[in-house]
């Protein structure tokens, strides 16, 4: 049985990263994986989604509307976005910290009210505030991993060696803060 996972957000918040460390962790734990991303306008602070699939055989890497398992939205409006792709009682790891548009930051649009809420009523949403657990650690940037730890706790990836994984993608001076990260999404 292929399993979906759809992560969504914005440019600059590791998502790249957290979609490569689940994928190299799914093949070092013997799933056929297969992973796409696009970018949109990240460098600008646009929408960046990634799709990794993974099972005995995967012959597609993307993922149809209604058909994701897990959607990981490091923002509430890319929760919302991206929401007809969640399958019926699928879950969102929701990061609460909420990014504002260039739109919103101009004035010409409020913030929507209510998508937690929302998610909560109709989804299995896990709501963390991962930005200020993020900066508890001591670096706002370590949230993605964080996002990655409940993740990989919610699919079951105990037997994953993380450290070694986490240590092969980022560079040495963040060893100590990114498995720590990790370990504080693992134990939500």
């Amino acid at each position: 049985m292929t399993k979906s996972i759809l992560f969504a957000g914005v440019g600059g918040q590791g998502i790249l990263l957290s979609s490569k460390l689940l994928t190299a962790a799914l093949i070092a734990s013997g799933y056929d994986v297969k992973m796409s991303e696009v970018h949109g306008m990240a460098q600008r602070g646009g929408s960046v989604t990634t799709q990794v699939r993974f099972g005995e055989k995967v012959h597609s890497p993307i993922i149809g509307k209604g058909d994701a398992d897990v959607l990981v939205a490091f923002e509430p409006m890319e929760a919302a976005r991206w929401l007809d792709h969640l399958k019926p009682g699928g879950r969102i790891i929701l990061n609460t910290g909420k990014i504002p548009s260039s739109v919103i930051l101009s004035g010409d649009k409020d913030y929507p009210e209510g998508i937690e809420e929302y998610l909560a009523e109709h989804t299995d949403l896990l709501s963390i505030d991962a930005q200020a657990m993020a900066v508890e650690l001591g670096n706002a940037k370590a949230m993605n991993v964080i996002l990655l730890g409940a993740l990989a706790k919610s699919l079951a990836l105990e037997d994953v060696d993380w450290t070694a994984l986490i240590r092969s993608e980022v560079r040495p001076a963040f060893y100590e803060l990114n498995e720590k990260a990790f370990q504080m999404g693992f134990d939500l």
